[in-house]
């Protein structure tokens, strides 16, 4: 079974092909085309699909939560700068809104699962209200929560947004009830097995919003003379979605559909 990626960006992409040259992530082909050019047929062969994928954390995260390569899931981090404190706030008019164009291809293939993330802020500015009602028209369940880097370990609080969406035509799809259930800390806290006391060598970085942020001092290499490599680099990694925290997502969900 072959995943799908699709990430526009050059270097990040070839990123995503030495990670699954080197078997960090799920076996696959990178597409670097935009989302809009996509078209449903593109992508029927593919067991997993993976949109803005930047460096693959969503397939790492996935197969850290034991979810199998040959297991049907398609995820997404839509861009954020829409509707992040740090841009200039374009909202659904900015042309870098593109979950119409992921839920167009999602109406049109009907993944079984489809997880998602954003910016926490997009949660007041309407992002979450849209993705949830387009969703539960296409006939999926739906859960969200707002889970903070810190929560798993980091040494930043790092809030995102993640959802996932369950298509209801497919046996047991419903899980939304246990989300309020006796199974309904669908975040786990410390006691899970991903959890970790922090970085052992962080150091501040501060970001566009302002915010200072303790991240590890090997994740950084210098940078020498604004090298576009290094800030590729920086810039790729920034972009990612937090490993654990998507994990303890992932699991989350496996133990609420568990619960049914």
């Amino acid at each position: 079974m072959t995943a799908y990626y699709n990430e526009i960006d050059p270097y990040a992409a070839q990123w995503l092909r030495n990670l699954i040259a080197a078997g960090h992530i799920a076996p696959g082909d990178v597409d670097e085309r935009s989302i809009e050019d996509v078209k449903p047929d593109d992508i029927k062969h593919y067991t997993q699909c993976h949109f803005f994928a930047g460096i693959g954390v969503w397939s790492y995260a996935l197969r850290n939560a034991g979810w199998p390569d040959d297991k049907p899931v398609w995820t997404g981090s839509c861009p954020c700068q829409p509707f992040s404190a740090a841009g200039k706030g374009g909202g659904f008019d900015d042309v870098r809104h593109l979950w119409p164009t992921w839920y167009w291809l999602i109406k049109q293939r009907s993944p079984a699962t489809v997880f998602g993330e954003q910016v926490s802020t997009a949660f007041k500015n309407g992002w979450l209200d849209q993705v949830a009602s387009d969703l539960e028209v296409a006939d999926y369940s739906f859960g969200a929560s707002n889970l903070p880097a810190g929560a798993v370990g980091a040494r930043h609080r790092r809030d995102r947004l993640y959802f996932v969406a369950n298509s209801n035509k497919n046996t047991g799809g419903r899980f939304a009830g246990a989300i309020h259930g006796k199974k309904g800390e669908v975040i786990r806290s410390k006691e899970s097995e991903s959890y970790r006391p922090g970085f052992s060598c962080p150091i501040p970085l501060r970001g566009n919003d302002g915010l200072a942020r303790e991240v590890p001092e090997s994740c950084f290499p210098l940078l020498v003379n604004g090298s576009s490599v290094v800030l590729a680099q920086n810039s790729a990694y920034g972009n990612a979605i937090n490993a654990e925290a998507a994990k303890e997502f992932i699991l989350a969900y496996i133990e609420a559909r568990a619960s049914i």
